[in-house]
């Protein structure tokens, strides 16, 4: 949706109820955040974040303004935090050299049910290559941050690999690290040895898995850090289809990586950051005992992370964001 047309809805409850029944969506009307698609007759499957269309021979992924912390969906959305992820994910796509399963940004490559608004699916889908998802989180980590820096306190390791002594928290690693974890539907990701991940999957497939997430977290790495990023750590996805090996899902993004700002880089202390930090630390810091359902997120912590987000694709991109 165009940034000008948006804010004329906003002013106008009644459009925007009715724009909410033709295009089949639910929105956060409070914050304007897309937090439910819906297409009726399409099998689809609901993520955390993503809505997964199936197609036939091809998916669609549609990244809503959901927003995910230690395990829970929370139950306010970022507004267009969806649309950031999708085109950080498509410059990524684009600039890596390495297959890939994206196949279009125009969710109208799809047979969508007739009558379907397409405008408030803009900026915030993929159309895919279907593939058998491999079953391993593939985490690659540059800087000693979060539960790695926990157990290194306590065992000298990060998910069993040794590391020198001395180190800080957030200080870079010797070398980027390869530490694999399951891919859980429900609950937490549990860590896997290199051994567990080759039983899993096979020896060659193990070995492609770990070379290609380590090379392109040092090539999206040493890009970002020219935008002033800093990657301190990232998961990647993968799928197979036939005899390709295709990154999938989303790449190099606030959701699925630590971005911290180099110019504030400083070893010691967790470190500023453009990813949902600002909700860890909101949540962190309230009374939510992390078992229970989550409250809802202040106007200033959604705003906030909103920005960062916003600025972490402008900064990669160098391009506007055209839902600022």
């Amino acid at each position: 949706m165009a940034p000008g047309r948006r804010h004329e809805l906003l002013g106008t409850s009644e459009l925007i109820v009715d724009l909410l029944i033709l295009s089949h969506i639910e929105t956060d009307i409070m914050t304007a955040a897309l937090t439910t698609t819906t297409l009726p007759d399409v099998p689809v499957r609901h993520g955390k974040v993503r809505d997964i269309y199936d197609f036939a021979d091809r998916l669609l992924l549609v990244a809503t303004d959901r927003i995910s912390a230690f395990d829970f969906v929370l139950p306010t959305g970022i507004p267009d935090k969806g649309r950031v992820l999708t085109k950080i994910s498509e410059f990524w796509f684009n600039k890596l050299d390495v297959p890939h399963h994206l196949l279009s940004m125009d969710p109208a490559k799809v047979p969508l049910p007739e009558g379907t608004d397409v405008e408030p699916f803009e900026g915030r889908s993929m159309v895919v290559r279907k593939s058998m998802v491999v079953p391993v989180e593939c985490v690659v980590r540059g800087y000693l941050s979060g539960s790695g820096w926990k157990e290194y306190q306590k065992s000298g390791t990060v998910c069993g690999v040794q590391l020198p002594a001395g180190l800080k928290e957030s200080d870079q690693l010797p070398e980027p690290i390869f530490t694999p974890t399951t891919k859980a539907e429900h609950g937490h990701d549990m860590p896997m040895t290199f051994g567990e991940v080759e039983t899993e999957v096979g020896v060659g497939l193990a070995n492609q898995l770990r070379d290609l997430s380590l090379d392109i977290y040092r090539r999206g790495a040493e890009y970002a850090l020219t935008q002033g990023i800093i990657i301190a750590d990232t998961k990647f996805e993968f799928g197979v289809d036939g005899e390709d090996l295709l990154l999938i899902d989303e790449v190099l993004t606030p959701d699925s990586s630590r971005f911290w700002p180099e110019d504030q880089y400083e070893p010691g202390h967790g470190q500023p950051s453009f990813d949902k930090q600002f909700v860890r630390d909101w949540l962190l810091q309230s009374d939510w005992d992390r078992e229970s359902e989550p409250p809802a997120l202040p106007d200033e912590i959604v705003a906030k992370t909103r920005e960062k987000y916003i600025e972490a694709y402008e900064r990669l991109s160098q391009e506007f964001f055209a839902w600022k």
